[in-house]
């Protein structure tokens, strides 16, 4: 299996440096961080970690979901993944506290108790779930969709 790589530069101190985050393996792009932008509602053009955590664990988890259907005996047609993750606070300092993840599917072969199966043994098998094992809560909201 391959390693995939990405970079970061940054300049400066936590709350007045700045930095760029370059997707190097796929070459799909170069994008800013900020400490102040990370911790602030509005992320104001900028990226930051949990972002990038939501994009890998969304995506890995629809891979994951797809699999787990197809070994149940379904087919998938469509999956709307999303992830959300949150920064918080732990032991005095930042941590991230939550991922609550949201799939809504439209799959032919499964009913809701399938789709639902699936999708928890997504949420176990996925590798970046095993990867943020140490995240307090990671959720899951799985509907079927007609």
């Amino acid at each position: 299996m391959p390693t995939r790589t990405a970079r970061t530069a940054w300049n400066g101190t936590l709350q007045e440096g700045s930095g760029q985050v370059e997707l190097s393996s796929s070459k799909v792009g170069t994008y800013e961080v900020s400490f102040p932008k990370r911790a602030a509602e509005e992320a104001d053009g900028t990226t930051s970690p949990e972002e990038l955590i939501a994009a890998a664990h969304s995506s890995c988890f629809a891979m994951a979901l797809s699999n787990e259907i197809g070994k149940a005996g379904g087919t998938p047609q469509s999956l709307e993944v999303s992830a959300d993750v949150t920064l918080g606070q732990k032991d005095g300092g930042p941590h991230i506290t939550k991922i609550a993840i949201t799939v809504r599917g439209e799959v032919e072969g499964l009913d809701a108790a399938g789709f639902e199966q699936a999708a928890q043994a997504a949420k176990a098998g996925c590798p970046v779930s095993k990867a943020l094992a140490g995240v307090d809560e990671i959720s899951l909201d799985a509907s079927l969709e007609s």
